[in-house]
């Protein structure tokens, strides 16, 4: 999975959480939770008919008692704003088929725990030395 698409799911289970109550997030969790195993025009294709569905629960505000107004539904809001600006890059793995991308993040998971492991029993190392090992580790794979 690239880079742009990890952050983005990560930012998807802190705005929409593990057991969205809501329908509007349970309904973008279902979308979302297939994205690596659908194109990219089905779904953009749901995500345009999830934001006409949804747009005016979006628009809901709150009054306060000091009398200002903030958005109701703030954490979807920000969900959907971040589909929005990561949309470009959610699927490049599929628009360069030659590079070969992988669709999901466990090479880059394993690669991840070798090095906390390695750098976990050798504690004392400096700084430098850390750097160092990480680098003689990246440049073999």
């Amino acid at each position: 999975m690239n880079y742009p698409l990890l952050m983005w799911l990560l930012s998807q289970i802190r705005y929409l959480t593990l057991r969205p109550r809501l329908e509007a997030s349970k309904e973008l969790k279902k979308l979302t939770s297939h994205l690596t195993e659908i194109r990219e025009e089905k779904f953009i294709g749901g995500f345009r008919r999830w934001e006409d569905k949804w747009s005016d629960f979006l628009k809901e505000k709150t009054l306060h008692p000091n009398g200002s107004k903030s958005y109701t539904h703030r954490k979807l809001r920000s969900a959907r704003r971040s589909i929005r600006r990561h949309l470009p890059y959610l699927f490049t793995y599929q628009k360069y088929p030659k590079l070969d991308i992988p669709n999901t993040t466990n090479d880059l998971e394993s690669l991840n725990s070798k090095i906390k492991d390695i750098l976990r029993s050798h504690r004392g190392y400096s700084k430098k030395l850390r750097n160092k090992i990480i680098n003689e580790i990246l440049s073999f794979n």
